[in-house]
């Protein structure tokens, strides 16, 4: 029996198997069970593969791939919201490699991968699916994009995409797991737990393998994320839906797939309609921010600001400018909604917001 005939056999038990507080320690071990036989199937599909991979280099302020089925649209999208020249064709697989593009906004230099078209089974390997999927892996953003009249593709992307391990606008579970030498299982939580109790958490560790540990749950997880946290090597990577060629459906068609998928852009890309504000959700979904830097003599420099992570604090900056910033740092200036007064002094662990003028003072 191959490892996808023991993945089927192990489903086809959970389905047969009633879910209720008796059972759930035995579903969690057979969840476990299926999560460890997927990895083992990637890992050997991606040891045994032949043929060139897919390496691509990371450039710029940010990563965003495209991802869809063949035909989409996705070359056509790519040429419209960057500066790549992506072979355009009216056939399945028109692109058979990577085409990199930057999308240069709002100061912002955004790096947009189309990768290939991918068909369903691809995270089990067909159509190289396995190998495209994995550029997806290290992106600050995925773009879902479907054709306007195969919405339901969104599910089967999802599932594939959860298949390599991408966890699509999910958060990652707030579980720590160490492991001991002895002790048993030392469970404590600072939520109150509601999908999972001790006789399942013990079951699920049990078989990675793990019999003492200690597990702090910070959050009342499920027990998929649970199984998440044991396997240590999932992507949470937010997710943007592009429903394309809207131009070649009627409003009632349309309102009607608004329905199924509200948080859907609508765009053509052939049409060049929404193409501005997809990049604006583009940017904005990064969590990209911006700050205007202002050297000591010197006018601030609002033709090229400094795009940093939403978040990232004054040492942060400084760290991303040089390293004698950080070591030699003795306050900085800030102008904008971050402070309570124009050009207050404060220290490296001041947080930034977008639009902030900065002036950094160091020692001399």
């Amino acid at each position: 029996m191959d490892i996808d005939e023991k993945i089927k056999k192990i489903e086809d038990e959970i389905q047969k198997t009633p879910y209720n507080k008796a059972t759930s320690h035995h579903i969690g071990k057979l969840k476990a069970k299926i999560s460890k036989l997927k990895e083992e199937s990637i890992q050997r599909k991606s040891s045994s593969s032949k043929g060139k991979g897919f390496h691509v280099k990371k450039t710029g302020d940010s990563t965003v791939v495209l991802v869809g089925f063949p035909s989409v649209g996705k070359s056509t999208l790519l040429n419209e919201i960057t500066n790549a020249e992506s072979k355009v064709g009216a056939y399945q697989f028109t692109t058979l490699d990577i085409v990199p593009g930057v999308m240069e906004y709002k100061g912002a230099k955004i790096q947009v991968f189309d990768i290939p078209g991918i068909i369903t089974g691809a995270a089990g390997g067909k159509g190289r699916g396995r190998e495209i999927l994995s550029v997806a892996r290290s992106a600050d953003l995925i773009v879902i994009v479907l054709d306007v009249f195969n919405p339901n593709h969104l599910d089967i992307i999802i599932r594939e995409l959860r298949d390599v391990g991408i966890r699509p606008n999910e958060i990652k579970p707030d579980v720590t797991i160490k492991r001991k030498k002895l002790g048993g299982l030392h469970l404590s939580s600072t939520v109150k737990l509601t999908h999972l109790d001790e006789k399942t958490i013990r079951s699920i560790i049990n078989e990675y393998g793990m019999h003492n540990a200690d597990v702090l749950l910070r959050a009342d997880v499920s027990m998929d994320q649970f199984i998440d946290a044991m396997e240590a090597n999932r992507s949470y990577i937010p997710a943007v839906v592009v429903l394309n060629k809207i131009d070649l459906v009627d409003q009632e068609y349309l309102e009607k797939i608004q329905a199924q998928i509200p948080d859907a852009i609508l765009i053509s890309a052939n049409q060049k309609w929404n193409i501005e504000n997809l990049k604006d959700e583009i940017f904005n979904r990064l969590g990209l921010i911006r700050i205007y830097l202002k050297p000591q003599g010197k006018k601030t420099d609002y033709e090229e600001p400094l795009i940093i992570k939403e978040g990232s604090n004054v040492k942060d900056i400084c760290g991303k400018l040089h390293r004698d910033f950080v070591r030699k740092f003795r306050h900085a200036k800030v102008w904008g909604s971050s402070v309570k007064f124009e050009g207050q002094k404060v220290g490296p662990e001041h947080v930034m917001n977008d639009k902030d003028v900065l002036r950094i003072i160091i020692k001399k």
